[in-house]
């Protein structure tokens, strides 16, 4: 086997190591907003104990990034895509920390009701993580026009946010004692908003690996 073959089997092996950290993001999230809606104790710690298992995975990621750049000297293209690992694993580990933050709301509000817009925030959970699922797909197939377009998935994650925070501003106008489940509910929402945020960045990395040009989308 010749080196260069050799050096793209690391390359797909990297590749594979984002996917399965996607994965994992995107499982999270699920039980994350799950958890919440349910009042989920154990499924809300289960999550929490993940975000080990995905903190883990990226430093190996990472690891081996550095390790092929050092052995192997890649240049041009093959850079980009080492420099856009580095850059995925990071931005898929703090959407793992998104995903905590909720399953925290979750013991916070320890079995107690939570009364809100939660369809809408379940709604914001499903096209983050389809977002989050397509940018990967975009990576790994070097696909640029994809990675264009998701990013306007990115306005309807939004949307749900306004809705949900119009809404809970009225609640707390005609009920002030609600202020604390409204805080709560508030915070999972943004989480989510902000790791839409993060499948934008993801999009933008994708774009430079293929065509070499840096372009920044609106988040």
């Amino acid at each position: 086997m010749g080196l260069r073959d050799s050096f793209d089997r690391e390359l797909e092996r990297l590749k594979d190591a984002i996917l399965v950290l996607g994965s994992h993001v995107e499982d999270a999230i699920a039980a994350s907003v799950t958890g919440l809606k349910e009042r989920d104790i154990e499924g809300s710690r289960r999550v929490i104990a993940q975000d080990r298992v995905i903190n883990e995975t990226r430093f190996e990621i990472e690891a081996d990034a550095l390790t092929l750049i050092a052995t192997q000297q890649p240049i041009a293209r093959d850079l980009r895509i080492i420099a856009a690992v580095l850059d995925i694993a990071s931005e898929l580990e703090r959407m793992g920390d998104y995903a905590k933050g909720i399953a925290r709301i979750t013991l916070m509000l320890d079995g107690r009701a939570l009364r809100g817009p939660l369809v809408e925030l379940t709604g914001m959970a499903s096209i983050t993580r389809d977002m989050l699922h397509e940018s990967l797909d975009a990576f790994v197939r070097g696909d640029a026009d994809l990675a264009q377009a998701l990013p306007e998935r990115d306005d309807e994650v939004d949307a749900l946010y306004n809705q949900i925070y119009g809404e809970l501003i009225g609640g707390i106008v005609m009920d002030p004692s609600s202020i604390d489940r409204a805080n709560h509910l508030l915070w999972a929402a943004h989480n989510l908003e902000r790791a839409a945020d993060r499948v934008t960045n993801i999009c933008e990395r994708v774009i430079f690996t293929v065509t070499g040009e840096m372009v920044e989308m609106d988040a």
